[in-house]
This record gives C-alpha cells, sequence and structure tokens, in this order.
C-alpha cells in the first residue's frame, strides 16, 4: 500500500496509524510526499518515497500568507497557492514512487491530488483518505460560484495531467472512500454509497511532548484544554486575551490548560497551565472538555473521549466540521475573532454545566468505538486487492 500524502499532521496522523495495521497484517507500506516533513511526522521506521519537496518546503512561507486570511480568500489561497502548486510538483516523484515500490493499491489523501492522477494515468486501484468530513458536505451548496470555481482549479488541473476527459473528481475514489468520522457526527441526513466507510477516527503513534508537568494538574477544579492546532497559534493573538479571561472568571472551578507559545500569551494566572506542546492524546483522558479552533483531528479526539467541545473556527473546514459539533449537540460555537472573556466563560459553563453536550458528546464516541478505527479501515482496504 503506498500512501500519497501531504505535509500536513492532521491529514498524515490518520494514515500512520492504519499504516501501522496493515503492517500488523503483513502488508508493505510506503509514504509519498515532501520527504523532509514527513520524516517529522511518521515513525522512524517508515518508509518514505520524496516527492514535491520544493512545495511542501515552502509551506512555512506559504502559512505566514495564509494565516490571516478568512472566507473566500483562504479557499482560494488554499486551492491556487498550495493543493494545486503541490499537486503538479509531487506528480514526478509519485510515478518514480509507483514505478520504485509497486503497490497494489494507492491510497491518496483528499489534499494530494496527484495520487489519483498517477493513479489513473498508470491504472493503479486507489483509494480516498477523508481526513476531514468537510468535503463531504456538500460545503458549497448556498455558495454555489464558490462550488463552481473549485471545480475549475481541479478541471484545471486534469486537463493538464489527466489521461482522459477531465469528467472525475480526484478527491473521490470511486472503489473506496475512507472517512474518518461517523454519520452521527458529519450528520445522518446525508446519504452515502456504500463505498464510503465510515470508520471514525484512527490515532497512530504521535512524536512526544516532553517534560508536561503532569504534577500541576489540579484534581480539584475541572480541567479544560484549549488548543488552536499547530497552524493557528500565530492568529491566537485576541483570542488567547480572551481566553486569560476567561481563566480568571473561572479560577475558582476550572484549570485551563492552554497549547500555545508564552511569547503570544504573554502573562498568564498561575493556576493556568501554559505549555507550548502537549501530549494531547495522553492528555484527554485527565481532561473534562476541549476547547478548539474546529480542525477535524482535535474535533474527533476530544470526542473520541466523550469531551463536549467549545469551537471557535478559523478557516477553511474548520466552520464545517465547527457546525457538526453543533449540531450534533456535543458542544457550542464562540467567535474566534471577536470573542470576549465573558462569551467564552459562557461557553465553557455550558459544556461544563448541562448534561446535554456531555451526552452527545458520549454518543458519539459509543459511534466512533463501533466504527472500527484503523482495523475497520484495513479491512476495507484488504478488500481492493
Amino acid at each position: 500500500m503506498l500512501f500519497t500524502v501531504p505535509p500536513l499532521a492532521g491529514h498524515v496522523n490518520p494514515t500512520v496509524a492504519v499504516g501501522a495495521e496493515l503492517a500488523a497484517r503483513g502488508h508493505e507500506t510506503a509514504w509519498t510526499g515532501p520527504a523532509a516533513v514527513l520524516a517529522r511526522l511518521l515513525p522512524p521506521s517508515a518508509r518514505i518515497l520524496p516527492s514535491g519537496e520544493e512545495a511542501g518546503g515552502g509551506y512555512a512561507t506559504l502559512h505566514e500568507r495564509w494565516r490571516d486570511l478568512r472566507g473566500v480568500g483562504a479557499l482560494r489561497f488554499l486551492w491556487e497557492e498550495a493543493l494545486v502548486p503541490l499537486a503538479r510538483a509531487m506528480v514526478p516523484g509519485v510515478t518514480r514512487a509507483v514505478h520504485e515500490f509497486a503497490p497494489d493499491l494507492l491510497v491518496a489523501d483528499q489534499q494530494a491530488l496527484a495520487g489519483p492522477l498517477v493513479a489513473r494515468r498508470l491504472g493503479l486501484p486507489w483509494a480516498t483518505s477523508a481526513s476531514t468530513s468537510a468535503e463531504l458536505t456538500r460545503p458549497f451548496a448556498d455558495f454555489p460560484k464558490v462550488g463552481e470555481w473549485v471545480a475549475g482549479q481541479i478541471s484545471g488541473l486534469l486537463a493538464e495531467f489527466g489521461p482522459d476527459a477531465p469528467d472525475w473528481d480526484p478527491r473521490f475514489s470511486d472503489r473506496l472512500v475512507l472517512v474518518f468520522s461517523t454519520p452521527e457526527l458529519v450528520g445522518a441526513r446525508n446519504g452515502f454509497p456504500p463505498h464510503y466507510a465510515f470508520v471514525g477516527p484512527a490515532f497512530g503513534a504521535r512524536p512526544p511532548a516532553p517534560g508536561f508537568p503532569w504534577q500541576r494538574l489540579d484534581p480539584a477544579r475541572r480541567r479544560v484544554l484549549v488548543s488552536l492546532g499547530t497552524l493557528n497559534q500565530e492568529a491566537g493573538g485576541r483570542f488567547y486575551a480572551a481566553v486569560l479571561g476567561a481563566a480568571e472568571r473561572l479560577a475558582d472551578e476550572v484549570q485551563l490548560v492552554l497549547a500555545a507559545p508564552a511569547a503570544l500569551v504573554g502573562s498568564a494566572p498561575g493556576h493556568l497551565l501554559l505549555q507550548e506542546s502537549v501530549p494531547q492524546l495522553d492528555l484527554l483522558p485527565h481532561l473534562d472538555a476541549v476547547v478548539c479552533h474546529g480542525g477535524h483531528n482535535t474535533v474527533c479526539e476530544a470526542l473520541a473521549y466523550g469531551l463536549p467541545l467549545v469551537v471557535a473556527p478559523i478557516r477553511d473546514d474548520q466552520p464545517i466540521v465547527a457546525r457538526q459539533v453543533v449540531e450534533s449537540g456535543a458542544g457550542v460555537r464562540v467567535r474566534f475573532g471577536r470573542t470576549r472573556a465573558e462569551e467564552l466563560r459562557d461557553a465553557l459553563t455550558a459544556v461544563l454545566d448541562e448534561p446535554g453536550h456531555r451526552r452527545s458528546a458520549r454518543r458519539i464516541q459509543a459511534s466512533f468505538a463501533a466504527a472500527g478505527g484503523a482495523a475497520a479501515a484495513a479491512d476495507r482496504l484488504e478488500k481492493l486487492i
């Protein structure tokens, strides 16, 4: 099995778990994408076949330009400056990887469009890794012109690299789409064909976060993680101010664990635990709720532990994931750019004190457990070879 992935942790992480499950069953696995980034995200034993190194190495520069964009501007930037250039840059390397590794099946992340382009050209079976469910929910139904523009970006790429007429979508395999979520979160009202496999989250090994002060977790207070993910911390200045204000107002009852650089946060009260990085999966069993930006990985990880959420979406798929959380009953949404301390305090109080949010979170937790995760994904992949 050859995984084609972009240089983004949230898109690589599910493949780590699935790859480990496949390896345990005796299959050979490899990954292709920008090697320098993948080496930091994959286990040391993973086989990495480089592709798109130049585009992947430029992601830091792209991020500086992208982080302050919102709405349609962020979407245009994502496609014009990131996804399409990355696809162009990865195609030669993915082609070499296929010839060298000779996979029986290619598994392509939805944002690594080079994978399906090469697989289709070479007649190789391929499956989709949907590491976020946003693309499955008709995200542009209310904005048809935006949807047409995205379709035009895809058509242009197919015309450039495709082996035939541009009448297919590289984001969706017609044989298997692995969705790392469940209908209980995505929305049961959406009908999906049988080759869409909702396997729930798949958690793999993560790089350690050394030096986390476990002894500072206060057993007398309810504990809440606040995280904007690795790509959004620099945009959090005003939001962090609201976090500090909420921490002061809830000091007698709640301890916040804030994952952020100290330089961006400023002076924090002593009962707030401020760490630049945290061992998130290890920390979640010790928490009562999570405040986040609506990133698919963080949302699903929190719900896998039955934790209700406060979501403050910033851009891209985050508003869609936030809507899923709210509509499922598992949390509340606040405004990222204009949240005041009082609003954030009220939102936290709601998810901590109103039992309906926790019940809904635990319902989704049960659906995740029943879906099967990495083992279920491996079962479906094995049926294609």
